[in-house]
């Protein structure tokens, strides 16, 4: 009977073991996609779940090669390939914008996905969950005291508002989180069904040369009508623009 090894349990059934192995990637890797997911990054559930599970496979699959074989197959080059191929996912999510390098956390969070699913490969589930919390803790903490410590460099929060013609939410996210990671409630109206005419509002907390150099790119989408923004201490009640879409 082929058998393989599961942190704690020791030597168990090939299957059941491939089993816990690949539940254990789609887990991980869906919790840390999650993440990714909320904060509307490129690299969402989908993507993690499937570079988790992927890098699991291949390394899982190396070691049972081995037992088969003997010492004809080394696991840790498999492991080097994968390193190698995830550095290539990853690049294509690293883009510059404006003189700015963009989707560097988004890379870093595909190298530590395929990471977590070669820990799980190798047979350590439970060492790969730990790592997978750390990871959470890194991507949900540091953020909001990164935030703390740049309210000290005169950010503030801003109320934005759009009037556009047709869906072109996907490029306001775009522009946004090329100029900060804090969005808050961004909502979405249709106001003329016939002329396909919308209402965005959101509030976003930037540098103010920021939130000009933002407004600016939103204004260059060619389906937008009107672009406003105002600093705020708190949320209004009514947009600068309520009249109109009313």
């Amino acid at each position: 009977m082929q058998t393989i090894m599961i942190e704690h349990l020791g030597e168990v059934d090939l299957y059941f073991g491939l089993g816990i192995e690949i539940v254990t990637g789609l887990i991980l890797g869906g919790i840390v996609g999650y993440d990714r997911e909320q904060k509307m990054k490129n690299a969402g559930i989908k993507t993690n779940v499937l570079i988790c599970i992927g890098a699991t496979l291949y390394t899982a699959i190396s070691m049972v090669m081995q037992r088969e074989l003997g010492g004809g197959i080394d696991p840790s080059r498999i492991s080097a390939q994968i390193v190698s191929g995830i550095g290539f996912l990853g690049a294509g999510a690293i883009f510059r914008d404006k003189g700015n390098v963009v989707g560097l956390t988004t890379a870093a969070t595909i190298w530590v996905v395929a990471a977590i699913g070669v820990t799980i490969g190798f047979g350590y589930p439970v060492i790969a969950t730990i790592f997978t919390l750390t990871i959470l803790s890194v991507l949900r903490l540091l953020g909001p005291i990164y935030q703390g410590i740049e309210a000290t460099k005169n950010f503030k929060y801003f109320h934005v508002e759009i009037l556009c013609q047709g869906d072109i939410k996907n490029f306001v996210k775009e522009i946004i989180f090329n100029t900060t990671d804090r969005i808050d409630e961004l909502h979405e109206e249709i106001v003329d069904k016939t002329n396909n005419r919308r209402h965005i509002d959101f509030y976003v907390f930037t540098h103010p040369k920021k939130m000009r150099s933002m407004a600016d790119e939103l204004k260059d989408i060619v389906q937008v009508e009107k672009v406003h923004y105002h600093q705020i201490d708190s949320k209004p009640s009514k947009g600068a623009f309520q009249d109109e879409v009313e």
